[in-house]
């Protein structure tokens, strides 16, 4: 016990001194992190030989960092991004495995050991590059998103990548056995397998994930909430982190990929952000200390050793990188900073290097000592990205294009509305409210729509929305009227949800973008839902009416009658919605939509007669279908 109290206390200490010292000087917190397990380890030998196993452990800050990415994107986001994953993507991973496999055939190895090591550097770092994004607040710009989505494809590609592994194996590797790698065999699903038998278990566990998420997550999370206990919510959310890396250790798989995998599948869950809020503290002290342990495992005897090499071919690894990553930015006409940003963020290996590289041991594709020396290749890439970053700041200076990246306002001010989004929509309901003296507080997260209110002369404050500290300065504790107007429909629902937790008695007026939309809006707890197409699509139905020769006020009715009708009809509908089944697919909604349709049609009618029961004088101009039957009746009558 006294020994893990030191090493921890070592661990924190190393963290607490060295990442906000880096910070201060502008280095990073990744480079903090790194170069404090440089430190405490070869340096200062103040940790040792447990470093490998916390590295283990420390893993799962990737591992939950992944599944937090994963919540953040719906499968029709995922959808949404196709070109560019399979695109951008997937071109980065083919020409660069290809490009690199050449490389190292042209050095001397054998062809199945270099398409290993191109398959193996073909992936860069989704933690270092992920979370240096976010702190230096790149991710929103072109060159960030262009980097996040070569990220993805490159986390998904993991799963056919592992799965091929084995089928380069040609040969059995002696010192493999005496150097004692990580074997899992004593807890495998894969264990004495064929290739073919592999990939069969793993496709299956892959499946099994992504049926466990849809099918008996919301049960489950439902039935833990009803117990009001904010621990065990906690407990089953890192209970489903850990069983799923779990399952995916025993197929041979990244844990952090079938977690991602379950995030995705999670996105669309009414649970989603509360899963975020309660896993966010522990993925980033774990990511921490991964970043502490990488440093901290640097070999400097076999460093020292092969240096020359070492460093020639991290050097010569990352330059290839860079060169595909610019040829793509070309294609794909990223220009000027966000050029820079896609190929100098993306240059390095990544953390799924380790894991690949374990699995290529195992399997006696490449030799245990080879082994060693690309995994310092690894981790010297690693250590010379947030170095890359501190290039990019200076090279960003020094250019002049639209992608200037702008600090966010301080919100010095409080409103009794509080408008988030100023487009065409905000807009109305801004100047609506400062015309009548009601006094509000606007943000966005589009600084051009920001500067061009300010023009007019109208406050605004840019920065983003969906940060809790943001929206607290701009009043939230104390506004009576929260106005949702973002085009970003994932932004929209994670703010009222946020709002309502916060303020159960906060009115909140929302703008949806479709149906769907209205449905996500509903559950978070909107209490007005706006369509953006449906007000203005009943004026105009209004004055169909008017044309048609139907009196003003009796248009009027009609319009309110059936704008009451319909939106009783989607409150009950929003009842049977499944976000996680598409509404076609529905039988229930399906059942009860045609239902509510029906019962619409007739309810209308039977109004309609009443206001003719009421008002003789008033001549409606029939449909079709009723002139037609009307005709008949007269012409029985006569």
């Amino acid at each position: 016990m006294d020994s893990f109290l030191l090493q921890a206390s070592i661990y924190l200490a190393a963290a607490v001194v060295a990442v906000p010292l880096a910070k201060r000087a502008g280095l990073g917190s990744i480079l903090g992190y790194l170069v404090a397990g440089v430190l405490i380890g070869p340096v200062f030998g103040l940790v040792g030989s447990e470093t490998k196993d916390l590295q283990h452990f420390a893993e799962f800050g990737v591992v939950m960092m992944l599944f937090i990415v994963g919540l953040e994107l719906e499968p029709k986001a995922l959808w949404d991004m196709r070109h560019r994953l399979i695109g951008l993507g997937g071109l980065q991973v083919v020409l660069t495995t290809l490009a690199i496999s050449a490389a190292f055939f042209s050095f001397g190895q054998p062809w199945h050991i270099s398409v290993a090591i191109g398959l193996i550097f073909a992936l860069s770092s989704t933690a270092i590059v992920v979370q240096t994004l976010n702190e230096k607040r790149l991710m929103q710009t072109h060159g960030g998103r262009s980097a996040f989505s070569v990220l993805l494809t490159q986390d998904i590609a993991v799963i056919p990548m592992l799965a091929l592994i084995p089928l380069l194996a040609v040969g059995d590797f002696s010192n493999f056995a005496s150097h004692g790698t990580d074997d899992h065999s004593e807890m495998s699903l894969i264990a004495g397998l064929p290739g073919w038998g592999v990939t069969l278990v793993t496709l299956g566990a892959v499946g099994a994930v992504i049926l466990f998420g849809i099918y008996c997550t919301r049960p489950i999370f439902h039935f833990i909430a009803k117990a009001r206990l904010p621990e065990i919510f906690t407990a089953v959310a890192l209970l489903l982190v850990v069983g799923i890396a779990l399952l995916m250790s025993l197929v041979g798989l990244s844990p952090a990929l079938g977690t991602f995998l379950a995030g995705v599948v999670l996105a669309n869950s009414e649970y989603r952000h509360e899963l975020e809020t309660d896993i966010q503290p522990f993925k980033g002290l774990l990511l921490g200390l991964f970043f502490i342990t990488v440093g901290a495992g640097i070999n400097f005897e076999v460093l020292w050793e092969h240096l020359a090499w070492i460093l020639g071919m991290t050097l010569i690894m990352m330059v290839i990188k860079g060169l595909v990553l610019a040829g793509l930015s070309v294609l794909f006409k990223l220009k000027g900073r966000d050029q820079w940003l896609f190929i100098l963020s993306l240059a390095q290996a990544g953390e799924f290097g380790f894991v690949m590289l374990s699995t290529t041991v195992q399997t006696s594709v490449i030799p245990y000592a080879l082994s060693q020396q690309l995994l310092l290749i690894i981790a010297l890439s690693m250590l010379l990205t947030p170095l890359l970053f501190i290039v990019y700041d200076h090279l960003s200076r020094r250019m002049k294009d639209d992608t200037q990246h702008h600090e966010e306002d301080t919100i010095d001010e409080e409103g009794t509305v509080i408008i988030v989004g100023i487009g065409r929509f905000g807009q109305i309901v801004n100047r609506l409210a400062l015309a009548t003296g009601i006094k509000t507080v606007v943000i966005d997260h589009k600084i051009d729509q920001i500067d061009a209110m300010r023009r007019f002369g109208v406050k605004g404050y840019f920065g983003d929305p969906t940060r809790p500290d943001m929206m607290h300065a701009a009043g939230l504790m104390s506004a009576k009227i929260l106005v949702v107007a973002v085009d970003d429909k994932a932004a929209a629902v994670k703010l009222v949800d946020h709002a309502r937790k916060e303020r159960p008695d906060l009115y909140i007026i929302a703008r949806a973008y479709d149906r769907d939309h209205v449905y996500h809006l509903y559950r978070a707890g909107a209490d007005e839902i706006i369509r953006e197409t449906f007000d203005s699509a009943m004026r105009a139905g209004k004055k169909m009416l008017q044309g048609m020769g139907w009196p003003e006020y009796e248009a009027e009715r009609a319009h309110d009658q059936f704008f009451e009708a319909d939106r009783h009809a989607l409150a009950e509908l929003a009842e049977l919605w499944d976000p996680n089944i598409p509404n076609e697919k529905n039988e229930k909604y399906v059942a009860r939509a045609r239902e509510v349709n029906s019962d619409l049609y007739t309810s209308f009618l039977s109004n309609l007669t009443k206001i003719v029961e009421n008002d003789e004088e008033i001549d409606f101009p029939p449909t079709n279908e009723s002139a037609d039957l009307i005709a008949k009746e007269e012409a029985a009558d006569r």
